[in-house]
């Protein structure tokens, strides 16, 4: 591993800001941006998910998007943006393309558990 330089503390002074201006600001969302999916057993344990994807369409049958799982049962889709304005069909696969489950999100949702 490459070795980093050190890094030296200043003994300059730091400003303190007046939260009340900035409040807007640093004010944190509650909600995802984008459609997130889990995928869970039965009891509510992620699966170990790694190269598995996803695919979700409209209920007529055109492609949106495909993305992959991370290792957590956890697949983001980037091109959805939240809450969900029509209901969509996910379907997730193993990494050898093996269709596992079908499954119908409804209309203003943010993230979706499919339990299989």
């Amino acid at each position: 591993m490459a070795k980093r330089p050190v890094r030296t503390i200043r003994n300059a002074k730091a400003r303190k800001l007046d939260a009340s201006k900035y409040s807007k600001l640093l004010k944190p969302t509650q909600r995802l941006r984008r459609l997130t999916i889990v995928w869970t057993n039965s009891s509510g344990t992620p699966y170990n998910t790694s190269g598995f994807f996803a695919t979700v369409s409209t209920t007529s049958g055109r492609l949106i998007q495909t993305a992959r799982f991370d290792s957590y049962g956890v697949v983001v889709f980037s091109r959805v943006h939240t809450p969900t304005s029509r209901n969509l069909i996910v379907r997730t696969y193993s990494s050898s393309g093996l269709l596992y489950t079908v499954t119908t999100v409804p209309e203003d949702n943010a993230a979706y558990v499919v339990i299989s």
